[in-house]
């Protein structure tokens, strides 16, 4: 199925070959351990004990994250019939690419120091979460782009990730310890611009591919089931430890379950026959975490996490019932995996909770905890009103980089060199995968059945 066009023989070999021979050198001359993983550094100081170490704090959060970021996002993207290596594979290569690209962006901006990019745990729970939002982005692009046109779109916005992030927690001081703004808002509108872009008139002929199959939506619930478990450890990874870290957990935890109940709610509501639809128990139901990663840290309280969880969940149910149609009809945005119900618009729901949360910040409810939290308040450098401001603009300015950013490497990647699928084979394996001949076996005999059934009823 696959032709001249498509054959990534040349063009995937040279362009991995080329990436990582420029990240290997980049990182043999600008990358060093940080003091937690330096031999000579963490053995200069006998006073401390080895458990002490970050790698005892972070690395459990790292090992969820991780696991989200390559079983997570690659099984949820499985639900189309045809397009299951691609999604688990080319998740699996760009995010391979992204983090370590990341890596050098995010310590470009955050982790410098006497010209070395200081890496350890905590810098790979950073890479892994830029990643999440290329693979974000990913979604919204799945099953019409090639590998080649995947890994320039990760290039691009890896880089304008780390200076968005850098703008938002450093040169703002806003606090997004989930990344409501920094991961889901701007991975997708970056995707959703791009794939406005890239938009196919004649998509119409490849719509018998884009839907899924008994099969295909149960491997996509096991990225759900991932996701979802694991989610606590996603917002909470980089926070403060002690009750920072504790507080954030339980209140993704508490507003997941909320959610959940309200995705199953709304499914069967919206349903002309009240029967469940297991697109959105599969991306309706995380919406939850997307939107308390900002205020996950604050103390919102746990009531309050359910109420932004339920939240959540009815306007992403409600985004793929009755947004999505219009999106793709009025404004040509054809967004595969729907990620502006799933990440959209709960990442703006997320950084509008942040900012009232942060608007109430005082010693009264925090105490001395205050510091960790909003350390600007604490210091008196500003007013919690104004911390609120800081966060609302934030969104602003995510939204704007996503956006802008998302149209200029749209034109890039439209350039008719990265061997991208032609409208009448989108979401199909067989263009850039050697697909199992068992597969294909199967199908020609059910081919077969069913001409013999009809010709049976004819007789």
């Amino acid at each position: 199925m696959s032709g001249a066009a498509t054959n990534m023989r040349i063009k995937l070999p040279v362009i991995c070959m080329i990436l990582q021979v420029i990240l290997i050198i980049l990182f043999g001359t600008l990358v060093q351990y940080n003091h937690d993983t330096d031999a000579k550094e963490w053995h200069a100081n006998a006073s401390h004990s080895d458990y002490e170490n970050d790698f005892y704090y972070r690395y459990p959060s790292f090992q969820d994250v991780h696991v989200m970021i390559f079983i997570g996002f690659g099984f949820l993207m499985t639900f189309l019939q045809r397009y299951g290596f691609s999604s688990v594979g080319f998740n699996f290569l760009i995010a391979a690419f992204s983090l370590q690209w990341a890596t050098l962006m995010q310590g470009f901006f955050h982790g410098m120091h006497a010209g070395k990019i200081h890496i350890g745990v905590e810098s790979m729970i950073n890479a892994d979460f830029c990643t999440g939002a290329v693979l974000i982005s990913f979604g919204a692009v799945l099953g019409k782009t090639s590998p080649v046109q995947l890994l320039v779109m990760a290039l691009f916005e890896v880089t304008l990730f780390a200076i968005n992030e850098y703008i938002l927690l450093s040169l703002l001081g806003a606090r997004d310890a989930g990344g409501s703004m920094t991961i889901h808002t701007f991975g997708a509108y970056f995707g959703l611009m791009v794939t406005r872009v890239l938009y196919r008139p004649n998509l119409d002929k490849s719509k018998h591919r884009n839907s899924s199959v008994y099969h295909s939506d149960m491997f996509a619930m096991i990225g759900t089931l991932y996701l979802w478990m694991f989610w606590p450890s996603f917002n909470s990874a980089v926070t403060a430890h002690g009750d920072d870290q504790h507080r954030t957990a339980l209140n993704t935890y508490y507003s997941l379950a909320s959610c959940t109940l309200a995705t199953y709610a709304m499914s069967a509501v919206t349903a002309h026959d009240g029967k469940l639809d297991m697109v959105h128990i599969q991306n309706a139901a995380l919406a939850g975490g997307v939107a308390i990663g900002t205020a996950g840290e604050m103390m919102l309280t746990p009531g309050g996490s359910m109420i932004v969880g339920f939240l959540a969940g009815i306007i992403s149910v409600l985004g793929f019932k009755f947004l999505s149609p219009i999106l793709e009809s009025k404004l040509k945005i054809q967004d595969t995996c729907g990620v502006h119900n799933l990440h959209g618009m709960p990442g703006v729901l997320g950084a509008i909770v942040g900012a009232i949360t942060s608007a109430f910040a005082s010693t009264e409810i925090y105490g001395k905890g205050l510091e960790d939290v909003f350390p600007a308040v604490a210091t008196k450098d500003i007013e919690s009103s104004q911390q609120a401001g800081f966060q609302a603009i934030s969104l602003v300015v995510t939204l704007g980089i996503a956006l802008l950013g998302g149209l200029i490497v749209g034109f890039i990647l439209k350039l008719p060199i990265y061997g991208s699928p032609p409208d009448t084979i989108c979401y199909e394996d067989n263009i850039y995968w050697e697909v199992p001949g068992e597969e294909e076996h199967s199908a020609d005999q059910l081919t077969n059945v069913r001409a013999e059934e009809i010709e049976k009823l004819n007789e």
